[in-house]
């Protein structure tokens, strides 16, 4: 495999992705590149549909398929509902529970609904981005057959040697057979999709680069003499903060994309939240801003840094809740951190029931300001919530329906926990 990198690509889509960050390592970047400025390219990015969203750690995949659209090559996007019953090991500790037919049907609607704000899929235009899932191939498969024609081609030696299985094997931790066959699998989808839809690279995250190669080896020796079988795979760097964490990871979880899970408020916080170091990459890699002004913007500190991060989390959730949600997170952003009584744009959360001690208040699954009733009744005490701006430093401080208003109660748990919150009818019984 040749990975060197040009210092100056030929295509457009190539120079911005190394402008914007978007690599890694190709298994041939100066084939990639010559393909692209020849013309359109159709490549894939798979995922498994293990939740109804797909979260941050996902967004460079995500603005990497929406630049290459963007400079004309087509998105295929694969939601494995077949490698979803099986469960891809990389990167995972241990063994993954398996979805129902009906979870990965439920999930994949989801995640195209998500993709649809980056992506084009029904436009007209010749480079639409698809959507397959994976068991419309891979469950019409005969088990003999498949080891006869695909896994002749696959020797166990190699495979242990890939770091995804060996990490597992060293720590002791089971590797079932099902899992096993992952590697197989993935590399027969880059074979149907190059035979289907002439589809010739495959890009993903730098812990599937053995997977995608395996695609790419298979491809070669599944083409007949004299056929062209050129495909090649790019791998995207996976992000992680300044301190080291996971892009998209928070004390209270991952940042799903789905604005059911995320609200686009605290989405917004999110990215407003980032560490000052990471403001010039964050908004190179998740914005459109040009290069020169992220320079400019990030040379400095204090308020121009500031500034920049406000430009980040406006131009972030833009692009995935459009303008209209970021300009009401932003008015919300400045009313809920500053000063203001007005928190008209604040999310309203509204609990069932006619009352509510504070401690299961700022615990409650809709605010879930603190980790644990002991961690809030410790930060209630030292006095990290207030009420309507009052800090309150009694857990058992009763909290009502009279006292929310008609606009609903201030509630300040922490740092970065703002919300307004009625109180309603309680729920029926069941």
């Amino acid at each position: 495999m040749n990975s060197t990198t040009p210092q100056s690509p030929r295509s457009p889509a190539l120079q911005r992705m190394l402008e914007r960050g978007y690599y890694e390592q190709a298994s041939d970047f100066e084939a990639i590149d010559a393909a692209m400025a020849g013309g359109m390219v159709t490549f894939y990015v798979g995922y498994d549909p293990t939740a109804s969203s797909l979260h941050v750690g996902h967004l460079v995949q995500i603005m990497a398929m929406r630049t290459l659209q963007r400079a004309g090559h087509r998105p295929i996007v694969i939601v494995g509902g077949g490698t979803g019953m099986v469960g891809d090991p990389s990167g995972k500790t241990e063994t993954r529970k398996l979805l129902t037919e009906d979870d990965i049907a439920a999930n994949v609607a989801a995640i195209r609904a998500q993709l649809s704000t980056f992506l084009h899929f029904d436009s007209g235009a010749n480079n639409d981005a698809l959507m397959l899932n994976n068991a419309d191939w891979l469950l019409q498969l005969r088990y003999i057959e498949f080891l006869r024609d695909i896994g002749r081609h696959f020797t166990v030696n190699r495979m242990i040697a890939a770091k995804t299985y060996r990490d597992r094997l060293d720590a002791e931790i089971p590797l079932s057979f099902l899992e096993f066959n992952y590697q197989l699998i993935q590399a027969y989808d880059f074979l149907h999709l190059f035979r289907a839809h002439g589809c010739t690279l495959q890009f993903g995250g730098s812990d599937q680069w053995g997977n995608m190669v395996a695609g790419i080896e298979l491809i070669r020796r599944m083409t007949p003499e004299g056929q062209p079988n050129t495909a090649h795979c790019l791998t995207l760097p996976l992000l992680t903060t300044a301190d080291g964490k996971k892009m998209g990871k928070t004390e209270r979880g991952a940042v799903w994309l789905d604005p059911a899970r995320v609200a686009p408020f605290d989405y917004y916080q999110f990215w407003i939240g980032c560490d000052d170091r990471d403001v010039a990459r964050l908004l190179r890699t998740f914005t459109d801003v040009p290069i020169a002004e992220i320079e400019a913007m990030t040379a400095t500190g204090g308020a121009a840094l500031n500034a920049a991060k406000a430009r980040l989390a406006r131009e972030a959730t833009a692009l995935l809740h459009g303008q209209e949600a970021a300009d009401m997170a932003r008015r919300a952003s400045e009313q809920a951190f500053g000063n203001s009584e007005d928190w008209s744009a604040v999310p309203l959360v509204t609990l069932a029931g006619p009352e509510i001690k504070l401690v299961d208040l700022v615990t409650h699954p809709e605010i879930d300001a603190f980790k644990s009733k002991r961690e809030a009744r410790e930060r209630i005490a030292a006095g990290a919530v207030k009420l309507n701006g009052e800090p309150v430093t009694d857990a058992n401080h009763l909290v009502v329906a009279t006292m929310c208003g008609d606009h609903g109660l201030r509630l300040q748990a922490g740092k970065k926990c703002r919300f307004r919150v009625a109180l309603g009818p309680a729920e029926p019984a069941a």
